[in-house]
């Protein structure tokens, strides 16, 4: 876990440095996570809430990304992955936007988040999707469905993009 937390931080100081050049350059950071555990005690609910734990991981996740200097939040349409982006937006006066997972990175959300420092709150399947069509490459798979701690942070630059993923437990 330890290991964890200094990685994290490394991350974020070496983003730190690039804070005050990153929108002149035209750097943007996109920081990519599924959303909190959800309820999953009716079978058939397709937009589940999340339970108290998912509660407490998106408290989490606002922390966090407290020092991230998020610029904009977006989310997929559902009560999970809102209620996940919430506490952050709350904290950092934003708003959620919306997405549509089938037209992720499309050339608008370039140029609304160019230069920016981006949440964007999916799902096992379209985090890390959302994830490779930015690094234009195949690199990540999709996420277990019991894993809702990975954190995908990718820098995108005029030489092109990268990435890391940290595993933050709460």
């Amino acid at each position: 876990m330890k290991k964890y937390v200094l990685l994290f931080v490394f991350a974020f100081s070496v983003f730190a440095n690039f804070a005050q050049e990153k929108e002149e350059e035209g750097v943007t950071t996109y920081y990519l996570i599924r959303h909190a555990e959800k309820n999953r005690a009716i079978k058939n609910d397709k937009d589940p809430v999340l339970t108290l734990k998912g509660a407490k991981r998106a408290k989490h996740w606002a922390n966090v990304l407290a020092n991230a200097n998020i610029n904009l939040i977006y989310s997929t349409d559902y009560n999970r992955t809102k209620e996940t982006a919430q506490p952050l937006a709350d904290k950092n006066g934003l708003q959620i936007y919306l997405y549509d997972p089938r037209k992720m990175y499309d050339e608008a959300f370039k140029y609304n988040t160019k230069g920016k420092n981006v949440l964007i709150v999916g799902h096992s399947n379209t985090t890390p999707a959302f994830v490779n069509k930015i690094l234009g490459k195949n690199k990540y798979g999709q996420i277990s469905d019991d894993n809702n701690s990975n954190l995908y942070i990718v820098t995108v630059t005029k030489s092109g993009a990268t990435s890391v993923v940290l595993k933050i437990d709460h």
